[in-house]
């Protein structure tokens, strides 16, 4: 009897398999992170398909449930076309289908964390602001997998207000009195984490990301031996230009 299912899901990367197959690893809303071979995946035609970012529609097909088993895919979203001509948004796009890769076990489901992609991938390729989106996705991340920041409260004081230090120890808030004298040893939260504010200025966004990469390194990558995927330093290098830029101005 063979293994079948149909699902939602997002490209995260695709790769050559023999002269004509390519192997997918996506992200689908119930089946988690999941490979399949794409027959005939290097064709011209399916080439466009299978871009990092796309939304698609799967079946999978195998044996036996722990085989690689085959995709069938038809096109959703073409995201990946519409953010090609902009390096900051493709990179954008880029480092979180990396991220995804990276820091999501195999075929696990995570069924927020699909459907906050969906949504930071909107922001991606529509709304200006969109890295604040990415690293609220991020945070997402880690809150899903059992590692989430406390932001709700000073980890000193038990204050609701003026938070804005993160303790990498602990990961939980730290607010301006208490935390002052032990500034140079805690990490700033931006307050676009709090609601403070939608958006974040650049600089906001940077320490931002340091935080997410922090806590996702130390917890998540760091145990398995894993790296930070190299996206997401690049995204980060493109970042600090964008900043460098925006103070300029």
């Amino acid at each position: 009897m063979q293994m079948e299912w149909v699902d939602d899901a997002i490209i995260l990367s695709a790769r050559r398999h023999g002269e004509r197959g390519v192997i997918v690893d996506a992200l689908t809303r119930s089946h988690g992170r999941h490979a399949g071979l794409v027959r005939y995946g290097a064709s011209k035609q399916m080439r466009g398909v299978l871009e990092p970012g796309n939304e698609v529609s799967v079946k999978w097909r195998a044996r036996l449930s722990e085989h690689l088993g085959n995709y069938s895919v038809e096109p959703v979203r073409a995201r990946a076309a519409a953010v090609m001509r902009d390096p900051l948004r493709l990179a954008g796009l880029t480092s979180a289908c990396a991220v995804a890769q990276q820091v999501l076990p195999e075929r696990e489901p995570h069924g927020p964390v699909f459907d906050g992609m969906r949504v930071m991938l909107d922001a991606i390729e529509h709304i200006e602001m969109w890295p604040a989106a990415l690293v609220r996705w991020e945070l997402g991340v880690l809150e899903e997998l059992g590692f989430g920041l406390d932001l709700s409260k000073c980890a000193a004081t038990g204050a609701i207000d003026d938070l804005i230090y993160v303790s990498p120890r602990t990961g939980r808030a730290v607010s301006r009195v208490p935390g002052l004298p032990y500034h140079e040893r805690l990490m700033p939260l931006p307050g676009f984490l709090l609601g403070a504010q939608m958006q974040g200025q650049p600089t906001d966004i940077l320490a931002g990301l340091d935080l997410t990469g922090f806590f996702m390194a130390r917890h998540v990558l760091e145990p398995h031996g894993k790296p930070m995927p190299a996206a997401r330093s690049r995204l980060c290098e493109r970042l600090k230009i964008w900043c460098e830029e925006a103070v300029l101005v």
